[in-house]
């Protein structure tokens, strides 16, 4: 039976993943990110007249 990977489910082995996630909050600790708040504020808009991409300096 081929069963379908799931969007989450990269195939890393758990080592990765915890290098991975160990990166990530090394990142988040120098202050790369976008703040949680901000990220709510424009999800909020979804649906919105006010809806929009994202703003393009989380991108730079």
């Amino acid at each position: 039976m081929n069963v379908e990977r799931g969007i989450f489910e990269g195939g890393e082995t758990p080592e990765q993943a915890a290098l991975a996630d160990a990166r990530a909050r090394a990142s988040l600790k120098d202050g790369e990110g976008i703040p949680h708040e901000e990220v709510v504020k424009w999800l909020k808009t979804w649906g919105t007249s006010q809806a929009g991409p994202p703003p393009k300096e989380w991108f730079e």
